[in-house]
């Protein structure tokens, strides 16, 4: 199995209000079907497995772009959405914060039992991935939250967190089964971590590349393990800045969701009915589920699209929010239905934003986009932890220049 990566993120306390939490387990679930749909079970796998996509699905959903809160809150929304359907997905998650983690082994075995996989290489995995994080590595953080999506056909990745009470940070840490041919054969590969004896049962024939590879990892630096995989470090400061967006990006898509004619999108997109504003959140999803790789270095920019619940960069805009979840829905159903035009139209619109960003040259300031949208965020529903949005006293209109 694979370290594919980590997180390291400003410790952030609080709670996640239900009005948000239903609506991320809605979207997330929306989210996976499209993805199950286009890509295949095991390509979910992949992106979770991904820091970096993965702080940008937080983002997407509404939650704190760039807290600790959203490794929780996420895969709480996603578990409670995901396995009363896992047998449609085929896609199961385990384990979760607290004693939740505890039962990773139990719900495992229980998976199992449903899919005939190898419960013991399955529960063998999440236990190995959390003795290296916590134990191989001792970077001063202590796991809380561990969690194991996986297939059922045997793919899996985990997500778990850590947190530094000194320097109030939380590390996430992302595992991948990549190049897993088979729990029974060769189960494991290259893992990171020292050896821990008999409780892994690293003595069977099985683990003998394990054991070769921990006693390579044993004698390894830990700074140079920690290079070696792809790594998310989000500043401190809790607003949003022109240096955590990819500018150029966040212009096209302003500029094609709010200055080109509806009619065009109706016209090409099959999306009649459908506002900029939508359209913006729309393009924002639509690049969570198509986009490649190289586009998700800059998480804060899919705030742009659901806001946060702390209200940076602006409050979360709950009719927005609806009408995108009803078009994924609907367009999911349709697709079930043999008319996959609509699920094709918001795919088609990431498309149109990628190639408008070829000739883009953007020449607005950021901080006017966010104070447009908690200017009119009181219009669209706009909530956050603190309460509704308020329409201002004196409301002046912004005008953006996005040539």
């Amino acid at each position: 199995m694979k370290r594919s990566g980590s997180a390291d993120l400003p410790l952030h306390y609080g709670y996640v209000p239900q009005w948000l939490y239903e609506r991320m387990s809605t979207l997330g679930l929306s989210v996976i079907e499209v993805m199950l749909s286009d890509y295949g079970k095991d390509e979910v796998i992949l992106r979770m497995s991904d820091p970096f996509w993965f702080q940008c699905f937080g983002a997407v959903m509404g939650m704190d772009w760039h807290s600790s809160g959203v490794t929780t809150s996420v895969l709480g929304a996603l578990k409670r959405a995901i396995n009363p359907n896992s047998k449609t997905l085929g896609l199961y998650i385990a384990g979760g914060k607290g004693k939740q983690s505890l039962e990773t082994p139990n719900e495992l075995l229980k998976i199992s039992e449903g899919t005939g996989l190898n419960a013991t290489e399955l529960i063998r995995a999440s236990k190995l991935s959390a003795k290296v994080d916590s134990t191989a590595i001792q970077d001063g953080y202590q796991l809380y939250t561990h969690n194991f999506m996986l297939t059922d056909e045997g793919k899996w990745a985990v997500i778990q967190q850590g947190m530094n009470v000194k320097d109030k940070t939380a590390r996430r840490y992302h595992w991948h089964s990549e190049n897993l041919k088979s729990f029974i054969e060769e189960p494991h590969s290259g893992i990171e971590g020292v050896n821990q004896g008999r409780i892994l049962n690293l003595t069977s024939h099985d683990a003998k590349e394990n054991r070769s590879g921990i006693l390579d990892i044993s004698h390894t630096n830990s700074e140079k393990i920690m290079s070696d995989f792809a790594r998310l470090i989000l500043p401190a400061h809790h607003d949003i800045q022109a240096s955590d967006v990819n500018l150029k990006r966040l212009g096209a898509l302003l500029h094609i969701t709010r200055e080109t004619q509806p009619e065009n999108f109706e016209e090409l997109l099959l999306l009649k009915g459908v506002g900029p504003r939508t359209l913006q959140s729309l393009a924002l999803v639509s690049e969570v589920i198509h986009g490649a790789p190289s586009r998700f270095q800059d998480p804060a920019r899919f705030a742009f699209a659901h806001g946060g619940k702390d209200g940076h960069p602006f409050p979360v805009p709950l009719k927005i929010y609806d009408e995108t979840i009803s078009i994924l829905q609907k367009g999911i159903e349709k697709s079930k239905l043999g008319n996959s035009d609509q699920i094709k139209s918001v795919a088609k619109l990431h498309q149109i934003i990628a190639k408008a960003e070829e000739n883009f040259q953007p020449d607005f300031d950021i901080n006017d986009v966010i104070e447009e949208e908690r200017a009119n965020s009181w219009k669209d529903g706009g909530t956050t932890v603190f309460g509704d949005a308020e329409k201002p006293k004196a409301q002046q209109a912004i005008q953006l220049s996005l040539f």
